[in-house]
């Protein structure tokens, strides 16, 4: 019983640093590009009547949603991988910066510019941009476990 305890605790500690690190992850996504996702997001339900914030809130929320599941990969590598808190620590914000860097490497290499096509409606950028965080997630997962 007593090691029931103890894996209830741990997980609790572990859940304690991941939501938070998720939490801040989330906010560095937001203020790292140079659109508000959120504001997209909710300026393009159904009730605005505009299909172009319609379209711009779906590509939004598409780029976002796949960095979340990025950084959701990483994070379950380095909760399952980790020697401790510390290692999930450290590779939470490795994951961050990680998709940090895809989205303006991915900005640099591509012949149109993400983040003046999202903001516009460009659905297909969105779901692309997300494949890709979604991709550097599972490859960064996988570099965990190494």
């Amino acid at each position: 019983m007593a090691s029931q305890w103890e894996s209830i605790f741990n997980f609790l500690i572990y859940l304690g640093v991941t939501l938070p690190l998720m939490g801040f992850g989330i906010f560095v996504f937001a203020i790292t590009t140079p659109y508000s996702e959120f504001k997209l997001i909710r300026d393009g339900g159904a009730e605005s009547g505009d299909p172009q914030k319609q379209a711009a809130a779906k590509a939004a929320a598409h780029d976002l949603g796949g960095k979340i599941i990025g950084l959701a990969l990483v994070l379950a590598s380095a909760i399952y991988h980790s020697l401790g808190v510390t290692d999930l620590l450290i590779w939470g914000a490795i994951g961050i910066v990680a998709q940090v860097l895809v989205f303006y490497v991915f900005e640099l290499v591509t012949p149109f510019r993400v983040i003046s096509e999202i903001p516009k409606g460009n659905v297909s950028v969105g779901l692309f941009a997300s494949r890709l965080s979604i991709a550097t997630g599972l490859l960064m997962a996988a570099l965990i476990s190494y």
